[in-house]
């Protein structure tokens, strides 16, 4: 894919400060290169041993879509209609295959979460969970705007999305550009001497 007609990374500013939570989107398309550039900036957020868990599943088609809103709870449904794009995240249980190659250095790492199906699940969707934080952020660093979403049937996604595979839902996150009255007001947060020890 080509990264022509693609926007310029944004300052810091405008990914954490200035964006807000979309709750509404324009009709304009998000394109394939906007995907794979969201994808390539996300892959790079910190996880353990590199393991990398995170799956993404982008739903635009009509017929996926359709498939997908029965299963978001019902407050949330219009807001994922009005997105040119929904990500699936899930949590990959069998990361620990791809181990080899990811984290050579780390001998043995593949065989010691084969052999424990909890450690591994944990890990997966402790991961996942961070990485997804990542992505969120890369949508927005594009100048995309992100509305994630909690309030999902999740076990229900896997079934019609993910039956018979290691993928677990975690969360949705609809993307693409926020229309005029698609966010709320910022909400006050915390100050630095509120949240922050010094020792």
């Amino acid at each position: 894919m080509t990264t022509e007609n693609i926007a310029p990374l944004r300052t810091a500013e405008s990914i954490f400060t200035d964006k807000h939570t979309a709750y509404r989107f324009t009709p304009e398309a998000v394109t394939d290169e906007q995907l794979a550039r969201i994808y390539e900036l996300a892959k790079y957020t910190p996880t353990a041993l590199n393991s990398q868990p995170l799956r993404i599943t982008f739903v635009r088609s009509e017929a996926a879509r359709a498939r997908l809103l029965p299963l978001l709870a019902e407050g949330n449904r219009a807001k994922s209609a009005s997105a040119p794009v929904v990500a699936i995240l899930a949590a990959d249980t069998d990361f620990h295959v791809h181990l080899p190659v990811v984290n050579p250095q780390s001998q043995g790492a593949r065989e010691r979460f084969a052999s424990n199906d909890e450690l591994r699940r944990a890990m997966a969707t402790n991961n996942a969970w961070l990485a997804a934080g990542g992505f969120i952020l890369a949508v927005r660093a594009i100048g995309l705007d992100a509305g994630p979403m909690g309030g999902i049937n999740a076990a229900g996604i896997d079934a019609e999305f993910f039956a018979g595979t290691s993928l677990r839902t975690i969360m949705v996150v609809n993307i693409g550009h926020v229309a005029d009255d698609g966010a709320f007001p910022r909400n006050p947060r915390l100050g630095f001497d509120q949240a922050v020890s010094l020792v």
